[in-house]
């Protein structure tokens, strides 16, 4: 079993009345790639920013590392990358000169040979103004400068906004390359392909508290399932049926929807019915997520 490197207990934020976050506990474990997902407002970025001390808690602790995130700060920073949502830089400075300023807060040796080899990965021009780059390219320059020191955790924040089919590729394999090394990776994203396509565990946030906390696998594999139906029957309005969770697709011969209820009362239902094709499957990690949204 695997020490945790990231812990946070009872942890809340509110913005004046507002709510940020509300009592999330949630354990990352070392060397794991964790997904943390949700739509905007729903807490992400608030408890990346406690994790990173740009914020402060209301109450609750978290700790990274075994140590505190306020009390510590300067430790745990020069340990972690961030790759933030949005990416604002010194927008005078070029792209090499910013990267070797970040570069002499961790006095890498070889930190001018890295900064090249990441720059021609991701096929960053070095000699670029960043105010003259484009939102792709700034993103590229934040993936860069994350990545200089080999970081022991990397806390990502919609790490892939902007980014081409191609250059998103090549971030997933450097960040499976890095996670080889041993490198924690928490994964924020409301991008639910990314999340399924790379992380192991995955914590679902709605209004600033944890809903549910999987294994991804184990999340497919549960009752819910995907049920889809063709029939010559006119289809009712009202189906009569408990479970149908998610309509997808109605039409008056046509249904696709998720289904957590009792299977042998879906078949009975369907025993009545001309069905011309039934397709019954696991959800995709899209549909499981409306699935605990709605």
């Amino acid at each position: 079993m695997s020490k945790n490197i990231i812990d946070i207990a009872g942890l809340s934020k509110y913005y004046g009345k507002t709510r940020g976050i509300e009592n999330i506990d949630l354990q990352v474990g070392e060397g794991e790639i964790f997904g943390f997902i949700g739509p905007n407002g729903a807490g992400k970025s608030t408890t990346i920013r406690i994790l990173l001390n740009l914020i402060f808690p209301t109450k609750g602790k978290a700790s990274i590392f075994g140590m505190d995130v306020v009390k510590d700060a300067k430790r745990i920073k020069s340990r972690i990358g961030y790759i933030p949502s949005d990416a604002n830089f010194y927008a005078k400075m070029d792209v090499d000169e910013f990267l070797n300023y970040c570069n002499s807060f961790y006095g890498i040796n070889d930190g001018q040979s890295r900064i090249k080899e990441l720059c021609a990965m991701f096929e960053l021009d070095i000699n670029r103004r960043l105010s003259d780059l484009s939102m792709g390219n700034k993103k590229k320059v934040s993936i860069v400068q994350s990545m200089l020191q080999h970081p022991d955790v990397l806390i990502l924040d919609e790490p892939t906004t902007g980014l081409d089919p191609l250059i998103q590729a090549t971030f997933f394999e450097l960040l499976r390359e890095e996670n080889n090394r041993g490198t924690t990776i928490f994964f924020s994203s409301h991008v639910l392909s990314e999340v399924q396509s790379i992380c192991r565990r995955v914590a679902i946030i709605k209004e600033g508290k944890i809903i549910k906390l999987e294994d991804i696998e184990t999340l497919r594999k549960k009752q819910l399932k995907k049920v889809s139906i063709s029939t010559d029957d006119k289809l009712p309005d009202e189906y009569g049926l408990g479970g149908i969770e998610n309509i997808i697709v109605k039409t008056e011969r046509e249904l696709i929807f998720t289904f957590s209820g009792d299977m042998n009362s879906l078949v009975k239902y369907l025993s009545v019915k001309r069905i011309n094709n039934l397709i019954i499957e696991e959800p995709s990690l899209e549909e499981i997520f409306m699935h605990y949204y709605k």
